[in-house]
C-alpha cells in the first residue's frame, strides 16, 4: 500500500510505514491539545500572578526535570521496551492534564497547584522524549526513511501549534483555560489507541554487563568526545537557553505592548507555527542528511534576527510576520540537528544520545525561562528578548566557522554508513 505517496514523492514517504502511520495519525491529535494547554497554562499563570517572574517559575518547573532526569531516561531507553515506555508515559501525561482540568473548571486552582502539575509533567517528558525520539527508529520500516520520519515528527508538531494555540485563545476568551486541559486530556487517547494498535518486530536489547553510572558515564563520553556531536549539542543548548525563552514572555508582548488579549497571543503563536511547519515541510522534501550542517548553522541567527525585530514591533502585523521566522528558524535547527544525530548514533547508545539531546533542548530551557522571567523583571521583556537574539547570532557564526572542520571529522562516518557523501555537502 503505497497510502498516496507517490503524488507527494518525498514528501511523505516515511509514511509507507503502518506503524510511523499509525503514531502520525494519534499523535498529530494528541499534540493539538498539547499546545492547547501550554497556551492556556501560560495566559492562566499571567492572569493569576500578573508576574513575569512567575512566568519564569513555571516555565523552569515544567522543564527542570529534563536537565536531571533524561539521562537516566536514555539509560531506561537502552534497556527497555520503548513501545512500552510510550504508552506508560502518553498515560501518565493523560492524568496529568485530566488533573489540571479538574482543578481550573472547578475554580480551586492556584499558582502552587500548577507549578505541582509542571513538574510532574517534566518528569514524564524526561522519560517521554528520548523514548519517543529513539523510537522513531522502530516504527520506520526503511533506514533512508528516518530523515524524512524526522522531518514529519516536526511537520506534525508544527502543524499542532498552528491549530492548537489559535483554538486555545478562543475558548480562554469564551469558556476559560480549564477546557482547553480537559480537550488536552482527553486527546491523549488517540495517541494512545495508536500505540496499542501498532504490529512492532521484537527488537533484540543486548546483555547489559555494566551498572548504571557506568552507562552514565559511557553516554556522556560518546556524546561529548565526538567534536560533530558536541558542536551540534553546545549551540542547540545556547539557542534553547537564549532564544526559545521568548515562549514565557510572550504572554506580556500579547497584552502591555500589543494591547490585546487570549486572542493576540493564540495568533501570534500560531504565527510560530506555520513558520516551523513551513521549514518542517522544506525538511520533508529533502532527499537526504547531506548539507544539514549549513542549516544548522545559518538557522539560530535567523531565529536571532527575527527575536531583535519582534522585541522592538509594536505592531501586530510586524510581530506577526517576525513570529513567521522565529517559528522557522527554530524547527529547522531542532530537526536538522535531530536528523544528523539519529543518523550518525550507533544503535546501542540511540537511547543515551536522545537524552543529552533532550537535556540540552529541553533540560536547558528552564534555566532560560528562569533567566528570562527575572531579567525581565528588571530591564523589562522587550530588552530581555532582543539580549536573547543576539547571542543566538553571535552562537551561529561561531558553529559557521567550526563547520569546515565537522564536516572532516563526520565525513567517515557517513562512508561507514553507507551515506554518499558530495563535495557540496
Amino acid at each position: 500500500m503505497d497510502f498516496g505517496v507517490s503524488k507527494f514523492q518525498p514528501i511523505l514517504r516515511a509514511l509507507n510505514s503502518r506503524n510511523y502511520r499509525l503514531f502520525f495519525a494519534g499523535q498529530g491529535i494528541s499534540l493539538i491539545g498539547t499546545w492547547m494547554t501550554q497556551i492556556a497554562t501560560v495566559w492562566l499563570v499571567y492572569h493569576l500572578t500578573n508576574s513575569a517572574w512567575w512566568l519564569g517559575v513555571v516555565g523552569f518547573s515544567s522543564q527542570i526535570p529534563s536537565f536531571v532526569i533524561s539521562p537516566f531516561g536514555g539509560i531506561l531507553v537502552d534497556r527497555w521496551n520503548r513501545h512500552r515506555i510510550l504508552i506508560i508515559t502518553q498515560i501518565l501525561a493523560m492524568l496529568q492534564s485530566l488533573a489540571l482540568a479538574i482543578l481550573a473548571m472547578t475554580g480551586i486552582i492556584h499558582i502552587s497547584h500548577i507549578i505541582l502539575l509542571s513538574i510532574i509533567q517534566g518528569l514524564i517528558t524526561a522519560v517521554d522524549s528520548p523514548a519517543r525520539q529513539a523510537f522513531v527508529t522502530e516504527m520506520v520500516e526503511r533506514k533512508e526513511d528516518l530523515g524524512n520520519a524526522i522531518a514529519l515528527n516536526s511537520s506534525m508538531f508544527n502543524g499542532a501549534r498552528l491549530v492548537g494555540p489559535a483554538i486555545a485563545g478562543l475558548l480562554i476568551a469564551s469558556v476559560g483555560a480549564g477546557v482547553c486541559f480537559l480537550i488536552d486530556g482527553l486527546s491523549y487517547l488517540a495517541v494512545i489507541a495508536s500505540l496499542l494498535a501498532m504490529k512492532l518486530k521484537p527488537r533484540k536489547i543486548p546483555e547489559q554487563t555494566t551498572d548504571v553510572w557506568q552507562r552514565l558515564k559511557e553516554g556522556f563520553i560518546y556524546a561529548f568526545g565526538f567534536p560533530p556531536i558536541r558542536a551540534i549539542l553546545l549551540l542547540l543548548a545556547l539557542f534553547s537557553f537564549m532564544g526559545m525563552p521568548y515562549t514565557v514572555l510572550i504572554p506580556i508582548f500579547a497584552t502591555q505592548i500589543l494591547q490585546g488579549g487570549p486572542e493576540t497571543l493564540g495568533f501570534l503563536m500560531a504565527a510560530v507555527g506555520v513558520g516551523a511547519l513551513s521549514g518542517a515541510i522544506y525538511l520533508s522534501s529533502r532527499q537526504s542528511v547531506l548539507g544539514l550542517g549549513k542549516i544548522i548553522a545559518f538557522s539560530p541567527a535567523v531565529l536571532g534576527l527575527a527575536l531583535i525585530i519582534f522585541s522592538q514591533s509594536r505592531s501586530l502585523w510586524l510581530s506577526l510576520l517576525t513570529m513567521l521566522f522565529v517559528g522557522c528558524g527554530s524547527i529547522l535547527q531542532i530537526a536538522s540537528s535531530n536528523t544528523i544525530l539519529q543518523t550518525i548514533v550507533e544503535e546501542d547508545k540511540r537511547g543515551r544520545l536522545m537524552s543529552w539531546y533532550t537535556m540540552a533542548f529541553l533540560g536547558i530551557l528552564p534555566f532560560g525561562n528562569l533567566a528570562a522571567g527575572a531579567l525581565a523583571n528588571q530591564i523589562g521583556a522587550p530588552n530581555t528578548v532582543m539580549i536573547g537574539g543576539i547571542f543566538c547570532i553571535l552562537g551561529s557564526l561561531v558553529f559557521a566557522k567550526q563547520l569546515p572542520e565537522l564536516r572532516r571529522l563526520v565525513r567517515p562516518v557517513y562512508h561507514k554508513i553507507g551515506v554518499l557523501y558530495k563535495s557540496s555537502s
